[in-house]
């Protein structure tokens, strides 16, 4: 029987980029959900595709320095556990946090996609901001049917991944790539708040979505 108080919450380890930079996790769609998670009672695991280092984009960063009130959050994301350990019974609901760097690690990962497959069947709850969304990429039901097909969500833009000038250098466009899926997409304007909550599917799509991603989800958990 699971505990319905522990949330499993996967992170990037994140891979480095043809211009150079480092994709890695956006430290606000981490740290914000975390705060909010555990502020309601949660117990939150934190795991990775490989384990090991979750290393911040410095991009989310001011003047490359963690918040003082964030210090203990970010030091979780030094040594994670990896998600092959990990059993879906043991947990209520399932996080997946942003970042660039998730459009190279989630998309390809099966573990994550057959925890995608037991909580979604299972009727538990699933949370993803901005980027995270990409790990609902590739993650099917049962029957072969994308997660996503018939789903209202949304995720980081087409139009706000070409205001950042990273088109290029991700391997898709993840609206695009989710619309291809079935999913139907919702967009508000670049970096305005928008959640969509779909039964227990729960989505964001930007940084400034992560708390009332958080927020829903957790009204899913306690419906």
């Amino acid at each position: 029987m699971a505990n319905n108080k522990k949330i499993l919450m996967v992170v990037t380890n994140g891979q480095e980029m043809s211009n150079g930079h480092f994709a890695g996790i956006w430290l606000s769609e981490f740290a914000e959900p975390y705060e909010e998670l555990r502020a309601n009672g949660y117990e939150v695991t934190v795991v990775s595709p490989k384990g090991g280092e979750s290393r911040i984009d410095k991009n989310s960063l001011e003047n490359d320095t963690i918040p003082d009130g964030w210090q203990e959050i970010a030091r979780l994301l030094k040594n994670t556990e990896a998600i092959d350990n990990v059993n879906a019974d043991d947990y209520e609901g399932i996080f997946l946090p942003g970042g660039h760097g998730t459009m190279f690690d989630f998309p390809d990962n099966a573990k994550l996609h057959s925890l995608l497959r037991n909580f979604a069947e299972d009727g538990k709850s699933i949370g993803a901001v901005c980027h995270g969304p990409a790990g609902l990429v590739g993650a099917t039901l049962n029957d072969g049917t994308p997660i996503v097909k018939n789903k209202t969500v949304t995720a980081f833009t087409d139009s706000e991944e070409r205001g950042v000038q990273l088109e290029n250098e991700v391997p898709f466009m993840l609206e695009s790539k989710l619309r291809e899926l079935g999913a139907s997409f919702v967009t508000a304007e670049d970096w305005a708040e928008n959640t969509q909550t779909d039964g227990k599917l729960v989505t964001g799509q930007n940084p400034q979505s992560s708390i009332s991603v958080a927020k829903q989800l957790v009204k899913t958990l306690e419906a």
